[in-house]
């Protein structure tokens, strides 16, 4: 039973952190046995506290990271290299395209890069983040059907051998 608990808490940090969001936790989850509809459920709701997360450091504590020489230039790199990167779907796409984006279960893809996107592109807040949970949604059921796929291909192997 206390083992349940810990995959649920490991599968809800999968899921905040920028590097795994969803890809991670719901994977994980399943792995450990968690109930698919309650992975995605954590998982989603885990992975949608990304946009508050970002507004709030891009607002309060960026400001005072622009002092740092390193962090500056990192920043900057990034910023061309998202804006590069999303400028003519955002463009082109608006609400959707950030839609699109987000839902896409690849690295740099997802609910993280979504937010700063939306934050770049001067997209209104509530606009953004109807358009990242949507993303998120879509990319939870996405990331759960091939999860519970690849579970299953692998008992079949398990039971071959």
């Amino acid at each position: 039973m206390e083992q349940d608990y810990l995959d649920i808490i490991w599968s809800i940090i999968w899921s905040i952190l920028p590097i795994s969001e969803l890809r991670g936790g719901i994977p994980y989850a399943i792995a450990n046995d968690v109930n698919p509809f309650l992975a995605y459920f954590i998982c989603v709701g885990a992975n949608i506290l990304a946009f508050p997360i970002v507004f709030l450091f891009l607002e309060f504590l960026h400001p005072l990271f622009l002092k740092v020489g390193i962090y500056q230039k990192l920043f900057d790199k990034f910023v061309l290299k998202t804006r590069k990167k999303l400028k003519t779907k955002i463009k082109k796409y608006g609400f959707w395209g950030l839609m699109l984006f987000v839902m896409i279960p690849l690295p740099v893809t997802g609910a993280y890069t979504g937010s700063l996107a939306a934050w770049l592109f001067n997209i209104p807040k509530k606009k953004a983040f109807i358009s990242v949970v949507l993303g998120v949604i879509i990319s939870g059921i996405i990331v759960t059907i091939i999860s519970l796929s690849g579970m299953e291909a692998f008992n079949f192997l398990i039971k071959k051998v």
